[in-house]
């Protein structure tokens, strides 16, 4: 091996331990999934990198209606239906679980857990299967799980059932 092949060599794994120490648990994590996961994980992970650098965090090209279009406002108007139906939740512990969930995404599938393999995936802000979005919905939203109000308000309406609160909730549910 020559001395410019072993400065290449040396020059990459410098690179290569910098990028995992900036990019933290977030590449750890990913390297624990399936491989079909780690690609839909590695394109929410960039999208949002993205939007974060671009100083548009939250946001997404998808419309509602002429709704809110980004999650602070998705967040809000399931927090102004949530208090009118009486379903416990903050702002904070909505957002916390979302972002766990799936990186603030609302067209988010998981398509490799035991849910997807039972052929039930979770889908949405908060990862809710089929089953679960229509016994939880709440009246006055979409009927669309993948609606970014109507997942977080059946979200937050079963973690209430489930849990006393959204806020509760601090890993999968």
């Amino acid at each position: 091996m020559t001395l410019i092949n072993r400065t290449r060599i040396a020059r990459l794994r410098t690179i290569g331990l910098t990028g995992l120490a900036t990019t933290g648990a977030a590449a750890a994590a990913l390297t624990l999934m399936p491989a079909n996961a780690q690609a839909a994980e590695a394109t929410q992970v960039h999208t949002a990198t993205a939007a974060t650098a671009a100083g548009d965090t939250g946001r997404t090209a998808t419309q509602q209606g002429g709704k809110a279009n980004n999650l602070d406002g998705w967040i809000k108007q399931s927090l102004q239906i949530m208090k009118a139906k009486g379903i416990p939740g903050s702002y904070e512990g909505l957002k916390r679980n979302i972002m766990r969930e799936s990186g603030g995404n609302p067209t988010a599938q998981n398509n490799w857990d035991v849910n997807a393999k039972q052929g039930t995936p979770s889908k949405g802000l908060l990862q809710v299967i089929d089953p679960t979005f229509k016994a939880y919905h709440v009246a006055g939203t979409a009927q669309s799980v993948t609606d970014p109000v109507a997942n977080i308000t059946a979200a937050a309406n079963y973690a209430a059932h489930r849990y006393g609160s959204i806020d509760n909730v601090n890993s999968a549910y």
